[in-house]
């Protein structure tokens, strides 16, 4: 028998436990017939604003990612989201292939990434030269500038808003977020992209397309298109950016 609800996909949702951002965003992208299912790695919510201090946040997001998928697999998904942004970028694009080759298999299913499907998205547009808003701190912001250049991208500006606290991310105003797209725009840019997934930006970056003429990318839009594609899923969701409208 088929899922009565989830009959076209079931779409499991890993985020840390701090993340109050990515689970309603991505709701809000779900096409009839497809459900999501989030499994949540248990985190503290702790200052971010020293180097031990964020080191132990991205440790503690390791330790427990693979329980998380472990967790909600049980309830047989047909896909995965990774949401948690910043250990898809860690190490460069070989770690994070590896990382999402390993989720897949431990999973049994398809894995999306933050990573993998910025790429993905960026070179549908043809875009080569991108702006990057994070939440990060700088050690953050190293990792992701790293892992797009890598992937052959030019980064022109890369603004990290610091925000003190897991928890905190979810709690930047959208006038921030409207503020920092203006400032990453520029004639040498082809695409702005929104990096971490506690930020909650998908609304926000939609609108700005609108008003900059090109591609702005939140991650947890494109991870969600990402997803949906490679479900079988090719359902046009209006509203939420260009990504899930064009392709």
């Amino acid at each position: 028998m088929t899922d009565q609800l989830g009959y076209r996909g079931r779409i499991a949702i890993v985020v840390p436990s701090t993340n109050t951002s990515c689970q309603p965003e991505c709701e809000a992208l779900r096409p009839a017939g497809v459900t999501n299912h989030t499994g949540r790695i248990s985190i503290k919510e702790r200052p971010l604003t020293t180097e031990q201090a964020f080191m132990e946040h991205v440790q503690a997001m390791r330790d427990g990612m693979r329980t998380a998928i472990d967790q909600v697999v049980t309830c047989q998904p047909t896909h995965v989201i990774m949401g948690v942004a910043l250990e898809a970028f860690w190490g460069g694009v070989a770690a994070a292939a590896e990382l999402q080759a390993e989720l897949t298999t431990r999973a049994g299913i398809g894995v999306s990434m933050g990573s993998t499907a910025t790429v993905a998205a960026l070179e549908k547009f043809g875009a080569r030269r991108i702006a990057v808003l994070t939440p990060h701190q700088p050690r953050g912001d190293e990792q992701v500038r790293h892992y797009f250049e890598e992937a052959g991208f030019t980064i022109p500006r890369l603004i990290g808003l610091k925000c003190p606290s897991p928890v905190q991310i979810a709690h930047t105003p959208q006038s921030v977020i409207v503020e920092t797209l203006r400032a990453l725009d520029g004639d040498d840019v082809d695409a702005i992209v929104q990096v971490g997934t506690n930020l909650a930006a998908i609304s926000v970056c939609a609108e700005a397309e609108r008003w900059l003429h090109k591609p702005v990318l939140a991650i947890n839009a494109v991870t969600y298109w990402d997803a949906l594609r490679r479900s079988g899923v090719d359902d046009r969701v209006t509203g939420f950016g260009s990504v899930l409208e064009r392709f």
